[in-house]
């Protein structure tokens, strides 16, 4: 057994989309949760910007002693991959648990994947599929637009903004008759209904930050790191932005209501 917290880190707040997950799969755990509110979005930099900045997040929630990294962004998942290589305790993305997820249940063999320009240009969901099954066909599109309709609040499934965002990003993937969509920003769970909305019920949607939160659990027991299950996990929560207005947009991503302090930090200092 290992008491130490669950650590993860995303370019904004998207990730809390993940800890919603993982409080449900591992309720015991502790988590660490840092958001770079001050530099998101990530998926508009360049290669060399997001290796460095992913690697001042593990460091900060390493100074916390997590016994496990979680990249709860597809943009470092997609781009820094090799980041593992550089931690002394157990890293995921989200990368590889989607992409398994999706390649499992796909039924025509034909799935689409929505992310970040960064992460799209990267082409890792595609390349990994293919290492799966290289008859899949994949369809990628980018969608620099919802992250800052997440983080403004359009999310409701009616708003015609929301709506029509969704139909022209979405259009090549409708048209390529896909029967699966991986969610590959952990933004984009919040608006999952408004895609469901314009995709069809009949559209499979792989939530990344679940799908890697299963995966991240498997981990742990794998390695004898889960912890003592006699206890209720807390949340510590840091950003590197001004922490104003958090309780509101973490009550969106996490489904409940919060009232837990948040910290600001200068993660340049790491």
């Amino acid at each position: 057994m290992n008491n130490a917290p669950i650590g993860v880190f995303d370019s904004g707040l998207g990730g809390l989309t993940a800890v919603r997950q993982l409080r449900r799969l591992l309720p015991n755990e502790d988590i660490v949760y840092f958001g770079d509110t001050g530099r998101v979005p990530y998926g508009t930099r360049s290669n060399s910007t997001i290796k460095r900045y992913a690697m001042q997040d593990a460091k900060f929630l390493l100074k916390h002693k997590v016994k496990i990294v979680i990249a709860a962004c597809g943009t470092v998942s997609s781009v820094a991959s090799n980041l593992k290589n550089d931690l002394p305790v157990p890293y995921t993305g989200v990368v590889s648990p989607t992409c398994f997820a999706a390649a499992k249940v796909t039924e025509n063999k034909k799935i689409g994947v929505i992310g970040t320009s960064a992460t799209i240009n990267s082409h890792s969901y595609r390349d990994l599929i293919h290492s799966f099954d290289s008859e899949i066909e994949v369809v990628e599109q980018d969608c620099p637009l919802f992250v800052p309709l997440v983080e403004n609040g359009f999310i409701d499934k009616d708003d015609p903004i929301t709506r029509l965002t969704i139909e022209r990003y979405l259009k090549p993937v409708i048209d390529a008759k896909v029967d699966t969509i991986i969610l590959g920003c952990t933004h984009y769970p919040i608006i999952k209904e408004a895609i469901s909305a314009v995709v069809g019920s009949s559209v499979k949607l792989i939530d990344s930050g679940k799908e890697t939160a299963i995966y991240a659990a498997k981990i742990l027991k794998e390695n004898n790191l889960l912890c003592d299950e006699n206890r209720t996990g807390k949340c510590e929560f840091y950003v590197s932005d001004t922490p104003d207005g958090f309780e509101n947009v973490a009550r969106v991503f996490l489904g409940e209501n919060v009232e837990h302090t948040v910290e600001q930090i200068n993660i340049e200092l790491y």
